[in-house]
């Protein structure tokens, strides 16, 4: 296992900076998600960590050991790219084997090597396919067992399964999270969608234009979002952020939240303006609840309802078990969020408070 330490990294090109002043440390066999939208900076601080790219400035550490100048074949670290880059030419078994030949491992070895990836990939019945005409899941779970194979101490995934269907990322995010776990690999898996950080990772770095945000495991990223960005990222749907004032002096403070109502009394030292938000899945319906909306839309997913809420230029969201009686479009729905649910942003820097 190895420990990486990313101090003040950065990347420019020419005069766009991709990567600002990143400090991130992952710990031995820790498996930590880079999440963040398209251009955010995360697969650029992967292929640094990997040796595809120098730094502009700052330091990469494996170990304590300083890794900025090492090439890629020096550093130990494995790594399944988005676009899996197969030998199609060759047989299933001959794929998994070429890192391993390569290593100069000998054969009895590689075949009991390449048999318990095999297996644990349920690519065995397939070992003597050739790749080409294998299906995209197929040669996507093939690229994994290549790296993991040689047992690298680092193991970088970047959008391994954002071309592979919904039902085959189900299950290879539990797949992947048991392969982490058997080899004690520390492993970090870039990634724009946030059900395979929240499901997988141990810790979530979240990045933003080259920023990163927050980091913390994927319940504090969730219940305590350091900014707005992460509060709208995290969460399907994200959170709600009304904005509003603070009002009622020092007796029974609440939020104005002008057409929407109020949040109901709460106990602040903040003043003036803020954002009041909340989560979808929080809210409560109540007949005499100091916020009402009107139901723009509803959309009835599985188990689920998602009403869509308008009020002046407010615009909320609320999730309801699909056994609640829930309001038709164009009617009022009067509800509450609980204190302990609430989360308030600064108006002006959108950072927590």
């Amino acid at each position: 296992m190895t420990r990486i330490t990313l101090e003040n990294l950065g990347r420019d090109f020419g005069e766009f900076t991709a990567l600002a002043n990143m400090d991130l440390t992952i710990a031995d066999g820790e498996f930590v998600a880079l999440l963040g939208p398209s251009g955010c900076g995360k697969s650029t601080t992967m292929n640094m960590i990997a040796g595809m790219l120098e730094p502009s400035h700052g330091e990469i550490r494996f170990d304590g050991r300083n890794m900025n100048g090492v090439p890629m074949a020096k550093r130990g670290v494995g790594f399944v790219f988005q676009n899996y880059a197969i030998f199609t030419h060759m047989s299933v078994r001959d794929n998994l084997a070429y890192g391993l030949k390569a290593q100069g491992v000998g054969r009895a070895e590689i075949a009991r090597r390449v048999g318990e990836i095999a297996e644990l990939l349920q690519l065995s019945p397939l070992l003597d396919r050739r790749a080409a005409g294998l299906s995209v899941n197929i040669l996507q779970r093939l690229a994994i067992g290549r790296s993991a194979v040689v047992e690298p101490s680092i193991f970088l995934m970047d959008e391994p399964l954002s071309n592979v269907d919904a039902a085959f990322r189900a299950v290879m995010r539990s797949e992947l999270k048991g392969l982490q776990r058997q080899f004690k690999q520390t492993m970090v898996y870039v990634t724009h969608d946030q059900l395979e950080a929240m499901t997988m990772a141990d810790r979530i770095a979240v990045m933003d234009h080259g920023k990163l945000l927050q980091v913390g495991t994927p319940l504090e990223v969730y219940n305590h979002p350091a900014d707005t960005f992460v509060a709208r990222f995290i969460g399907a749907p994200g959170m709600n952020l009304l904005p509003g004032r603070v009002t009622g002096g020092d007796g029974a403070p609440v939020i104005d939240l002008g057409a929407a109502g109020h949040s109901g009394a709460l106990r602040l030292e903040q003043t003036g303006d803020i954002l009041f938000g909340f989560r979808p899945e929080e809210v409560v319906p109540d007949a005499n609840g100091p916020l009402a909306m009107q139901v723009t839309a509803a959309e009835r997913i599985g188990p689920r309802i998602i009403l869509h809420l308008a009020a002046g230029d407010h615009r909320a969201k609320v999730v309801l078990d699909g056994e609640t009686p829930a309001p038709q479009q164009g009617e009022t729905f009067r509800f509450s969020v609980p204190e302990r649910s609430v989360r308030l942003f600064d108006a002006q820097t959108e950072r927590a408070l």
